[in-house]
């Protein structure tokens, strides 16, 4: 439609779709009043139409039969996005998968608008894939390729930072430099931008973005860590076996702990070898909570559990983890301490990332102005201390958590597209 232009933020957890005309951007509702989508899909074994976000959700909650596939923005950094998963009688690709999301973006997106919108700025990481810029650049093409198939014939990208940074200068009085921190679902992206009211009206930017980097950790990486410290051990995790000879394979439990590889236990070999390591196991119980999980397929039920307890921890000392309906087993309590341990490896790796981005703008700590947190996982108090601890004395602002990079997309999208 003439006059608004399309941004849409494919997250790994949630995703947004922006909308901006010449005075102003705004997320579009997705799912009832609700601006955020969770990034979910539900296919029915029967060969039902696909369910997304909270609806997705919901009939896996409800035992409908069926295969729930959270992460899928993990796909595109990696060789499943090519391969097929298994819903009833058919075979899926994930590609095809995400292609029926985008279909229920860019449905939702047409029926908020009067006319068809085919142009869309679509966020991206600054990496897909750390350290492979073939791999990189292969995911950002199957990422355009299924927007270009759901009916978006100009497609641009934006770094996911740089949106957050566009829509935290709509809020800005005077020119500063800002370092963007967008810690998503599946990566962490960094930006230092210099912004201001005036520069906001320029058509090119280039020379104002100083520093761009991220890594490959997010939010999925914490839920994991704190998977494998806090639950997996109660399912065997760690258990030995033999008398003591051995330990429990750990694939099983890394796989069950990552959100897009849960459904690759879902299958007759994996109940299989789980019973027979039972037989080998020194405690059998633990297998049997374990073979509880898998032969219910009440994996994604465990992961949103962790992923509750792990918001929790954003505001409290400890968090109950409720699994026993799942699990057959205890509901553990899981500390902040304990959580900030588990994930004291990706908090060090973030850390360095900030510090080179500093170097690489040839910038000091006292040359930033502000810092903006911005992506559903940027709210835990570990992220905010290491930060601080690089940048002491700089202001920590925050804003839409899950909105910014949608608005910021948007305001791009008016850039790029609005001549």
């Amino acid at each position: 439609m003439a006059g608004q232009f399309c941004g849409i933020d494919f997250g790994t957890s949630n995703s947004t779709v922006g909308l901006s005309n010449a005075e102003a951007a705004w997320l579009i509702p997705l799912e009832g009043a609700h601006r955020t989508l969770p990034s979910a899909v539900f296919w029915e074994s029967d060969g039902g139409a696909p369910l997304f976000g909270r609806a997705a959700i919901a009939a896996y909650v409800g035992h409908d039969d069926g295969r729930l596939m959270r992460g899928l923005k993990s796909t595109l950094g990696s060789s499943l996005i090519h391969e097929k998963t298994r819903v009833g009688a058919r075979a899926v690709s994930f590609k095809d998968i995400v292609g029926s999301f985008f279909g229920h973006l860019k449905a939702r997106l047409q029926a908020e608008t009067e006319g068809e919108i085919t142009q869309v700025v679509l966020g991206r990481p600054v990496h897909f894939v750390d350290g492979d810029a073939d791999g990189d650049r292969a995911a950002q093409d199957v990422l355009e390729a299924i927007a270009r198939a759901q009916g978006f014939h100009d497609v641009a990208f934006q770094y996911e930072p740089i949106a957050a940074a566009l829509h935290y200068e709509a809020g800005i009085a005077a020119e500063e430099l800002v370092l963007i921190v967008d810690i998503g679902g599946g990566t962490s992206d960094f930006s230092i931008v210099r912004v201001s009211p005036e520069r906001a009206r320029k058509a090119d930017r280039q020379e104002d973005v100083l520093a761009n980097d991220g890594i490959r950790v997010g939010g999925t990486d914490f839920d994991r860590l704190l998977s494998l410290d806090a639950v997996m051990p109660l399912l065997g995790f760690g258990a030995s076996t033999g008398g003591g000879k051995g330990l429990m394979p750990r694939h099983y439990f890394l796989d069950l702990a990552t959100w897009h590889r849960i459904n690759m236990l879902y299958s007759g070999a994996t109940l299989a070898d789980l019973k027979a390591l039972r037989h080998e196991a020194d405690r059998p119980e633990l297998i049997d909570r374990l073979i509880h999980v898998v032969t219910r397929r009440e994996g994604h039920s465990v992961a949103m559990a962790v992923e509750a307890a792990k918001i929790t921890l954003s505001e409290a000392e400890a968090a109950r983890l409720v699994l026993s309906a799942f699990t057959n087993g205890p509901n553990p309590v899981a500390r902040r301490e304990q959580f900030e341990a588990a994930i004291a490896v990706p908090i060090g790796r973030i850390r360095a990332t900030v510090a080179d981005l500093l170097a690489q703008a040839g910038l000091r700590a006292g040359d930033i102005g502000s810092v903006f947190m911005t992506g559903g996982s940027s709210s835990l108090p570990v992220l905010h201390q290491a930060i601080r601890a690089i940048l002491p004395g700089v202001p920590v602002r925050t804003g839409d958590l899950l909105g910014s990079v949608g608005t910021g997309l948007a305001l791009d999208a008016r850039r790029k597209f609005g001549g």
